[in-house]
């Protein structure tokens, strides 16, 4: 499993990030503060999720995509998950395949600029 990002600094959007959205999340990725050390991040705020139970129940789903799909991920790639509020309604399949499609796009998008 990828270590977290716990820094407010890296969470910041930048110009060059690859971004990939679809109903349950929005996915950022950016290349690796650290070579060899690739990262993700998961925002789930307040604003969109007033009840904790909601952002514990996104972060949980968000986590077990990530686990799931970690293969289709890039080694040299942080990513940033931003939950939407459509993740709540989510099944673990649906929200797994949207998952592996976004990675997948992100990971075509990477190569293209390398």
């Amino acid at each position: 499993m990828r270590n977290t990002i716990k820094k407010h600094q890296d969470f910041l959007i930048q110009d060059n990030d690859i971004n990939a959205r679809c109903s349950f999340f929005f996915i950022r990725a950016r290349a690796a503060k650290i070579d060899g050390d690739a990262r993700y991040g998961l925002i789930v705020t307040k604003r969109l999720f007033k009840f904790a139970v909601d952002r514990n129940r996104a972060k949980r789903l968000l986590r077990d995509w990530i686990r799931f799909n970690e293969k289709h991920m890039c080694n040299d790639l942080d990513y940033i998950f931003i939950a939407r509020h459509g993740i709540l309604d989510a099944s673990r399949t649906d929200g797994r395949v949207a998952m592996r499609k976004a990675l997948n796009y992100i990971k075509r998008t990477h190569a293209k600029t390398k």
